[in-house]
């Protein structure tokens, strides 16, 4: 409406954990550098036959949102423009972004593309002028020399300011105390909770556990008892208790994905099916950030909520999804007999630079005939989107 905003809080003075999200940044952006498209609905993927990306707030009126077919977003939306994505110029945007955000604080934890916590304690003295203020000058900054908007949370530790966020974009500023975090998080759903998937969720809910409140009602002990760490983990959160740090950007030190199952699978040729996409999307991250990797860590979760990982070097630095799924899927084999499992992962460290990765073997030609592959697969992709073109076994 163009009218100040305004914020209050008793505790307002004592807050100093923030998290700053973009609003529907990639079709902020596009927005941004193409005029025609403020007053319309947009949509951001590859096509009619991906996925949306990011759905504009005009879009989002009509229930479309990201994740979300872009055909079933259009049935909803059939005014709606779509963009194809440039992710090179969100990179470009975020660091725009960054730089002001470090205007505030040092730091600066990035969490994505578009969204980052920062711990502004102590930085009153500096500025003249309380957390909250602060970063009202820094939405107000990002707003005139970046040219989109950011909605912030305000609270006494990332849980609660990554909450807060969500409450009132686009353009928003919401704080949680103290005093009132309990009470907030009373009726809030325990998917809210950080790391509480669908499995989670649906093994919660048997045991008589939907709300945030029904995990305060009981004790650590009890959870604890039945859910060992994690149930140790859910009953602080529940409370508003959050022992996370925020940690400054630093250089990438591995690459993972993970996914967790809606049921415990304890078939071998069913988690193989499985794992081949997370090789694909640690190979892909990889490919973008010009890297390659000499380690895999194959990560495991029992339908007991046991975790534990193995590790293993490889003969050779690679980014090559090929490889790295070899190799995971011989250490899985070794691995069945402790199943079913809840969630597989894959994680990629030792990064070096993508210079050094899959270098010609004079007397193996096997390995030139994979990454020509997979190179002539990713340039189809990189053209006519992700599903264009798939290997058999991630069909």
């Amino acid at each position: 409406c163009g009218s100040n905003l305004l914020v209050s809080h008793d505790e307002l003075s004592q807050l100093s954990i923030a998290h700053v999200d973009c609003d529907a940044f990639y079709a902020a952006v596009e927005k941004r550098d193409n005029p025609s498209l403020k007053n319309k609905p947009v949509l951001i993927g590859a096509g009619r036959r991906g996925v949306v990306l990011t759905a504009c707030y005009l879009a989002r009126k009509y229930g479309a949102h990201s994740a979300m077919p872009m055909f079933r977003a259009l049935e909803l939306c059939p005014d709606a423009t779509i963009v194809k994505p440039n992710m090179a110029k969100y990179r470009s945007v975020s660091q725009e972004v960054r730089r002001v955000l470090e205007t505030g604080t040092p730091i600066v934890e990035p969490v994505s593309v578009d969204e980052a916590f920062l711990d502004l304690s102590g930085t009153e003295r500096f500025h003249e002028k309380i957390p909250a203020a602060t970063l009202a000058s820094i939405a107000k900054e990002i707003e005139r020399r970046v040219g989109i908007t950011v909605s912030i949370g305000l609270s006494y530790n990332k849980f609660l300011a990554k909450m807060a966020s969500d409450l009132d974009k686009p353009s928003g500023f919401a704080t949680i105390g103290r005093s009132d975090a309990v009470a907030f998080l009373h009726n809030k759903p325990i998917s809210d909770i950080p790391g509480v998937g669908p499995a989670i969720t649906s093994r919660l809910k048997v045991d008589g556990l939907s709300k945030i409140g029904d995990l305060q009602a009981r004790t650590l002990q009890e959870l604890e008892n039945l859910y060992g760490e994690m149930g140790q983990n859910l009953a602080r959160l529940s409370r508003g208790q959050d022992r996370r740090t925020i940690k400054p950007g630093q250089p990438a030190k591995s690459v993972s994905a993970e996914r967790t199952f809606d049921k415990d699978i304890g078939n071998e040729a069913a988690l193989v099916k499985r794992l081949w996409p997370l090789c694909e999307e640690v190979s892909a991250r990889l490919k973008a950030r010009d890297l390659s990797c000499g380690s895999l860590t194959l990560k495991l979760k029992t339908a007991r909520f046991r975790s534990f990982t193995r590790t293993t070097t490889l003969q050779k630095p690679t980014q090559l999804a090929e490889i790295i799924f070899r190799s995971a899927a011989s250490m899985l084999t070794k691995e069945m007999e402790l199943g079913p499992f809840r969630l597989i992962g894959i994680g990629v460290s030792a990064l070096m630079d993508a210079a050094v990765a899959d270098l010609p073997d004079l007397f193996d030609d096997s390995l030139e005939r994979v990454k020509d592959v997979e190179h002539a697969m990713d340039e189809v992709r990189a053209k006519f989107g992700k599903a264009a073109i798939r290997k058999g076994r991630g069909s």
